[in-house]
């Protein structure tokens, strides 16, 4: 199994991915539950949710609770299931169609309840934990303050030690806390004597502790959002979670695992957009034909099938892998958790990979829905409105996309200098191809040869673009942000590409049937779309960091390497439409 960003420098094998088709009866029967569940209790009060009915969401969490479903990450001794992520993150898929319930679930499931287990004592989790995995109480998570988001230590919540040593009385404000209108408990972080940023434990009662009014926000209307007021309250100094100092380490370390389960929970939703968008263009009519018979509705239903197909690949690709990692733990260990999540911290390149790419995909599946339902899509009757808004905030939850592609490349450049990962050593290998002709033949007899050839030479390509910036810019390398977003695009299509590569290779290897061909089929336009669009991010590079010569250079590689041949394309894309179309579902 790779290591996190190997995935740059080495060839995986299929056999070795996790994908969908491997789920165990035990998972697909959690699926099933969690799916029932949403759709019976959830889905039909979705608009009564999202009209402030803030008391439903608490019965449907306490609900969610009694069924297991806010268990699946908790350790066992705690009333937990302490089950694998691949099983976490096909729960969250399968909550997101319930709208702005979902989002108090995520909230509390992952970054509500996480800090708690991955970092409280024995007594903290004796007196909190077994209550938020069962619903009795629930939880939020207070780390973004009216003047930082992005920069999240640069918060000025402040905790001073009380002169008998008993509390931290902590002053300040918090913004946007989901749950914040019902959740029982909640991690606040807040700076120590100004300077060292600390998590504490407060509960809801706390003298001082206030609120502000709901938001009144574009999406996601039904999920409680308010300000958290500190005024001189004051906390046991039992309540501090994890180490004085050291609540960097919680922030970041939870939050890539709540990228990556909103990853999962934004491909559920595309899923269910598709869906409706489908079921839309069955039933309307224009010119005497439903709309699903057009050309140009099918070929969106072919491209938000194909993204939807490599979000799911991408998704459950990296659940295995941290499964794997997770795994060769030995539960026993004193220092458990601690080595769990430097095993998570190995894949924050793809957490936030994940974050970034399946967001997308949601924005294009949502806004090509409303495209679908033409002006009906704009009419608050129809549900298209109402993926349209709430998708928005994807973009924005758990970092920016922004904030989250900058990452990207930053660590990869970050561990090759600490020796981590030979990027070094390969970019100048990569260089050497640049300036060796090729004269490789691809031998097509081989399923997904032609993919994982191509694949090989984006890695090329990629290797050589960062090489080339840091060669440029040295030192200077992160104040380039324009640089640094185009390799992060390069770097997340490449990702998400051989993610659906080798899902559809290791499918094929056991099966010659229709779904293979499906499966050939999505992998063949959505390959189109990330080489066309990772060759377009490597050009933007080449032209921000080189001129004369040396730009003419890297633009024929970037030629030579970004070439795909997609022939047979639109007899693809209409291959996936009418699957698509004639089950009215996302078809995987």
């Amino acid at each position: 199994m790779l290591k996190g960003a190997e995935f740059l420098i080495k060839a995986e094998e299929a056999d070795a991915v996790f994908t969908p088709e491997d789920f165990s009866d035990e998972q697909k029967q959690m699926a099933e539950t969690t799916e029932k569940f949403v759709t019976e209790k959830a889905i039909p009060f979705i608009d009564e949710i999202d009209a402030g009915n803030y008391d439903k969401v608490v019965q449907l969490m306490k609900e969610a609770g009694e069924l297991g479903l806010l268990m699946i990450d908790g350790p066992e001794e705690y009333g937990g299931l302490n089950l694998d992520k691949a099983t976490s993150m096909l729960v969250a898929e399968k909550v997101a169609p319930g709208g702005s319930f979902s989002v108090a679930y995520a909230a509390h499931t992952g970054i509500g309840t996480l800090p708690l287990v991955y970092y409280g004592t024995k007594e903290q989790k004796e007196k909190y934990l077994e209550k938020l995995l069962t619903g009795e109480w629930l939880g939020a998570y207070c780390l973004t303050e009216p003047g930082s988001g992005s920069d999240a230590l640069g918060a000025k919540t402040s905790a001073v030690l009380s002169d008998d040593g008993k509390y931290y009385i902590l002053n300040g404000t918090k913004q946007w806390i989901t749950n914040a209108g019902f959740a029982d408990i909640f991690t606040v972080f807040a700076k120590v004597d100004k300077q060292h940023f600390t998590a504490f434990l407060i509960e809801r009662n706390t003298p001082g502790l206030s609120f502000g009014a709901e938001e009144k926000k574009m999406g996601i209307k039904g999920s409680s959002t308010r300000q958290v007021i500190l005024d001189n309250v004051k906390v046991p100094v039992e309540n501090v979670l994890g180490e004085v100092g050291k609540g960097h380490k919680i922030a970041f370390n939870v939050l890539n695992v709540g990228r990556f389960k909103l990853a999962a929970a934004v491909t559920g939703a595309a899923k269910y957009a598709l869906a409706e968008g489908i079921k839309y263009a069955n039933v309307r009519k224009q010119f005497d034909r439903l709309i699903s018979s057009f050309g140009a509705i099918q070929e969106k239903i072919s491209d938000m099938t194909a993204y939807t197909y490599a979000s799911e690949s991408l998704i459950y690709r990296l659940a295995g892998l941290l499964d794997n990692a997770l795994n060769k733990i030995d539960p026993s260990l004193p220092n458990y958790y601690e080595i769990y999540q430097k095993e998570i911290e190995e894949y924050a390149i793809e957490c936030s990979i994940s974050k970034v790419f399946c967001s997308d995909v949601l924005a294009l599946v949502v806004d090509e829905t409303l495209q679908i339902f033409g002006g009906y899509g704009f009419s608050q009757e129809y549900p298209a409105e109402r993926f349209y808004r709430d998708e928005r905030i994807n973009r924005i939850f758990e970092g920016t996309n922004e904030i989250n592609r900058l990452l990207i490349p930053g660590m990869m450049l970050r561990r090759a200098m600490k020796g981590e990962i030979p990027l070094t050593q390969e970019a100048m290998k990569a260089v050497n191809q640049l300036m060796t002709p090729s004269f490789d033949e691809i031998d097509e007899s081989t399923p997904y040869a032609k993919e994982k050839y191509t694949l090989n030479n984006l890695k090329t390509i990629y290797l050589i673009l960062a090489g080339s910036a840091v060669q440029k810019y040295m030192n200077n390398i992160n104040e380039q942000q324009e640089v640094l977003l185009s390799l992060a695009d390069i770097a997340i299509n490449i990702f998400a590409f051989e993610s659906a590569v080798l899902r559809s290779e290791k499918y094929l290897s056991k099966n010659k049937n229709r779904k293979a061909e499906l499966m050939e089929a999505a992998t063949k336009v959505f390959g189109f779309e990330a080489v066309e669009a990772i060759s377009k991010a490597a050009r933007k590079v080449a032209f921000f960091i080189e001129e004369g010569d040396n730009l003419n250079i890297l633009l024929s590689g970037i030629r030579r390497f970004t070439k795909y041949d997609a022939t047979g394309l639109l007899k693809f894309k209409k291959e996936l439409a009418k699957e698509a179309i004639e089950k009215e579902k996302y078809i995987f």
